[in-house]
């Protein structure tokens, strides 16, 4: 496969992950498909999980993805950027998209292993409060379901935490992969040409 046809390869699956990364971000900010959380977020101790605050999904696996995404995409395109300084360049916006990409799996990360912001009571505190009941429990909440009830609202946010931020987290895994793989194939690609005829 030339280079020029492995960039269109590379570039489709990178727009689609970066549009389910700014949907999945999106989404999180509002729990329960409930707006009323965002809107207490000012609440003492907050309503919306830190780690959807920092939009890493929307910035890192979203935008920082998207652009390179377009710029790899017309280095297949003929008469564009389909030559050896357009695949030098790709190399360039590939490892922006990288750097994108762990900012991404990073925060979802975060956000899985700290667990969601609830309203919360268990036997041990009985008075429900706002608060992280799972935030020093090292992700070890992911595989008792029992601990899951501890959240009273809003309702299911563990399980909607849990989908989205593994969803996030995988988007940007495989954007890690591609981006990864786009700048060995720049540096083929400006180095022996994008198979594309004349340069």
């Amino acid at each position: 496969m030339c280079t020029g046809a492995c960039s269109k390869f590379i570039a489709i699956p990178l727009y689609v992950l970066a549009l389910v990364s700014i949907i999945c971000n999106i989404i999180l900010f509002f729990p329960d498909f409930n707006t009323s959380y965002v809107a207490d977020d000012g609440e003492p101790g907050g309503r919306i999980t830190e780690e959807v605050k920092y939009m890493s999904g929307l910035i890192g696996g979203g935008i920082m993805a998207l652009i390179p995404a377009i710029h790899i995409h017309l280095t297949s395109a003929k008469n564009c950027c389909a030559n050896r300084c357009g695949m030098f360049l790709s190399i360039g916006f590939a490892a922006v998209g990288v750097v994108g990409a762990i900012y991404s799996l990073s925060g979802a990360s975060l956000g899985l292993a700290n667990g969601p912001t609830c309203l919360w009571s268990n036997a041990e505190n009985p008075t429900a409060k706002w608060g992280r009941p799972f935030e020093n429990s090292t992700g070890t909440y992911l595989s008792d379901k029992e601990l899951w009830k501890w959240c009273e609202l809003p309702e299911g946010v563990v399980e909607f935490n849990l989908g989205l931020f593994s969803t996030l987290l995988v988007a940007a895994c495989l954007q890690l992969i591609l981006c990864a793989f786009q700048m060995v194939n720049g540096l083929f690609g400006c180095i022996c040409g994008t198979c594309a005829g004349k340069e």
